[in-house]
């Protein structure tokens, strides 16, 4: 099990590396430099608002799907035809909801158009998840990595023509990039479709109300979850643009913080993924889950704290080398970001053995906190210090419910502390965190960076936080289904 999930995250992180940096450094970040932090700032509220009501659109129905189908592949094609059914009434009963709340906050037409657009991308979404979700439930690692990158590998495609094609003598809008992205999601859908068609079986679609009302009792626990996840995660953008006179140009300030972190981050996110199918198949066959916890957990979080103080020490480097605008503002905001990377890992991590062992109330528990102090914080903070603010609540805020995650874990399965690993970590912030400070302040230059993240990797495998033989092991497995 231990070689299946790091051949299938060599493979995922590869083709991740390839596209998504590609995507967001080549068209995303060029968009908001081309239209500027005031109207990439209602962009990125938007997307933001669309994505915190998404629980809506799911209730939870993915998860249920991925860890039921990882232990009972048998039932795929008995009932795929009826979550396909579902899912679709789902995304209407999100569109309705998305647009009565928006009516309700006095969004502008413009702002409600433009909201059209991104409630219509997250049904797409939300069934290109869905499809994907059986790939990975039945262990197709791989078809999912593809199906994972396509949209984005598409609207590459399209964005580049846009910005770079010179096919009109408009400057670039905001509402193409959006446009470009329902294409991109719509082609996706399709072609998950059709491979579905060919490896899974024919999808009837069928109002199955039995089994609907039966998925739905069994899923709210995660629905309530993603919600509220949603909430202290995702709200800040839509409170720095409601709640400020200048709030879509912190919105904007903030997302330019932001879109690195969760670029970053949607690496970690991969390797939940990964791990999901795997820790549920192994309780459900009761074998012991502490192996693939240890080593996933020690270079998942080893990575992150690599990655996050490494990027830290040079915020106000890494911003300049890639934004034009409010460069001050936002390496500040850049700072408390890229360390939420390292609390988000564990999370990933403890928060997905959580799952897959059904503590989905504890976990509803601990999000609950996280809402009432994210949102209680951002109401303190954001008025006094605007968006960085907002992004010192997010740290603080995914700090504490890392660490709640990691005290239920313990908790639930009865794991002693292992302060062998805590002291090699302790070993490596202490030793790595003043070697990243020295580098960016004595050289500032964009080498030092990648030099200060290359002896962080170095550093983890002298330390064994990672070791060298799971690393070869990337390359010479191959991905069992």
């Amino acid at each position: 099990m231990q070689k299946i999930f790091f051949s299938n995250l060599f493979f995922i992180i590869l083709l991740n590396l390839l596209i998504k940096p590609l995507y967001v450094f080549g068209i995303d970040i060029q968009v908001q430099n081309i239209v500027g932090s005031e109207d990439y700032g209602l962009y990125f509220s938007l997307l933001n608002f669309s994505l915190v009501l998404n629980m809506f659109l799911d209730i939870g129905v993915t998860n249920y799907n991925t860890k039921n189908t990882a232990q009972n592949p048998n039932m795929l094609t008995k009932y795929i035809g009826s979550f396909f059914g579902l899912k679709i009434m789902l995304g209407i009963l999100y569109a309705i909801i998305s647009i009565g709340f928006a009516l309700f906050l006095g969004y502008s037409d413009k702002e409600m158009y433009f909201l059209s657009f991104f409630i219509l991308n997250q049904v797409l979404v939300g069934l290109i998840l869905y499809i994907r979700s059986n790939f990975s439930g039945m262990h197709m690692f791989k078809v999912d990595a593809i199906l994972s990158v396509l949209d984005r590998l598409l609207l590459i495609i399209i964005s580049a023509f846009l910005i770079y094609g010179h096919w009109s003598e408009k400057p670039f809008q905001i509402e193409w990039f959006i446009y470009a992205q329902t294409f991109a999601y719509g082609a996706t859908l399709i072609i998950g479709l059709l491979l579905t068609r060919f490896k899974i079986g024919k999808i009837k679609v069928k109002a199955n109300k039995v089994l609907s009302l039966a998925i739905l009792r069994k899923s709210t626990p995660f629905a309530i979850l993603i919600l509220l996840m949603m909430l202290y995660t995702r709200m800040d953008a839509v409170m720095l643009e409601r709640m400020l006179p200048n709030g879509k140009e912190q919105s904007g300030i903030y997302a330019q913080g932001f879109r690195l972190l969760d670029v970053i981050n949607m690496f970690a996110f991969l390797v939940a993924g990964l791990l999901l199918p795997i820790f549920s198949r192994l309780l459900s066959e009761s074998n012991s889950i502490k192996p693939i916890l240890q080593m996933a957990g020690k270079f998942l979080i080893g990575v992150s704290l690599v990655v996050g103080i490494g990027l830290a020490m040079n915020s106000k480097l890494t911003i300049e080398s890639i934004y034009n605008n409010n460069l001050s503002e936002s390496s500040n905001v850049f700072f408390w970001l890229i360390l939420c990377f390292i609390p988000l890992s564990f999370s990933h991590v403890f928060g997905t053995l959580l799952t897959a062992n059904n503590n989905l109330r504890l976990l509803n528990q601990m999000a609950i906190f996280g809402v009432i102090l994210n949102i209680g914080l951002n109401l303190i903070l954001i008025p006094k210090m605007e968006a960085q603010g907002a992004a010192i609540a997010t740290i603080i805020t995914q700090s504490f419910t890392a660490l709640l995650q990691l005290l239920l874990v313990m908790r639930v399965f009865k794991f002693s502390i292992d302060w062998k690993s805590i002291s090699q970590l302790g070993i490596f912030v202490i030793v790595y965190a003043p070697l990243a400070y020295f580098m960016n302040d004595y050289f500032q230059q964009i080498w030092s960076l990648i030099a200060t993240v290359g002896i962080g990797f170095l550093l983890l495998i002298f330390l064994k936080l990672v070791h060298f033989q799971d690393l070869l092991a990337l390359l010479r497995t191959r991905t069992e289904s």
